[in-house]
């Protein structure tokens, strides 16, 4: 598995920006944009390789991974409570 695939990627519309923006948390946030949902998140996938290959090559320790959390339930839950 690549390392990569530790990290959740989001993609989601913005109504302000009028476009998909992907993020990824611990990582980046607003890191690519565009109107096409799934070349949004191809090239975000893209993005978060090569931010994992930057952070090795200067031999920082990698942020904390977040996939197995439970995203779902988190967004559910502050949106119950707004």
């Amino acid at each position: 598995m690549k390392k990569a695939a530790r990290y959740v990627k989001l993609v989601e519309w913005s109504d302000e920006d009028n476009c998909f923006v992907g993020s990824c948390p611990n990582l980046f946030y607003g890191g690519c944009h565009g109107s096409d949902e799934k070349l949004v998140f191809a090239e975000l996938c893209r993005i978060v390789e090569e931010i994992l290959e930057l952070y090795e090559a200067e031999n920082k320790p990698l942020p904390p991974i977040t996939s197995g959390y439970d995203w779902a339930n988190t967004i559910t839950d502050t949106t119950a409570t707004s």
